[in-house]
């Protein structure tokens, strides 16, 4: 059910400093970046960088269907907090915890 880590997003408090320590320290490639938003690749695994004061870290776990995962896992004990959702950006997602309140984000795509 399972796929993979899709992308972990990193909150930061300054995207340029953020960006350059990323490409320049660590020479990750920089996949796109936007004024609130930066994404490297690491080895197929996209990490993304928020400046917004509000981000927290998400770890976007790619699912193929988030609504049959979402039953499924909540079938089994997990507890969500949001259900299955469109995003504006084409992705479909729902959010849970896991027992110490970890955040994971669903998140699969139409094909």
């Amino acid at each position: 059910m399972i796929e993979r880590i899709n992308n972990i997003t990193f909150p930061v408090k300054d995207l340029k400093r953020a960006v350059n320590f990323y490409e320049n320290v660590l020479g990750l490639k920089k996949t796109d970046e936007w004024p609130n938003y930066a994404t490297f690749d690491v080895g197929g695994v996209e990490i993304g960088l928020d400046p917004d004061p509000k981000a927290e870290l998400q770890i976007f776990i790619r699912v193929d269907d988030v609504d049959k995962a979402y039953s499924n896992f909540k079938e089994k004990g997990a507890k969500f907090l949001t259900e299955p959702k469109d995003q504006y950006w084409g992705g479909r997602t729902a959010v849970f915890a896991d027992p110490d309140g970890n955040k994971f984000i669903l998140v699969s795509f139409k094909k």
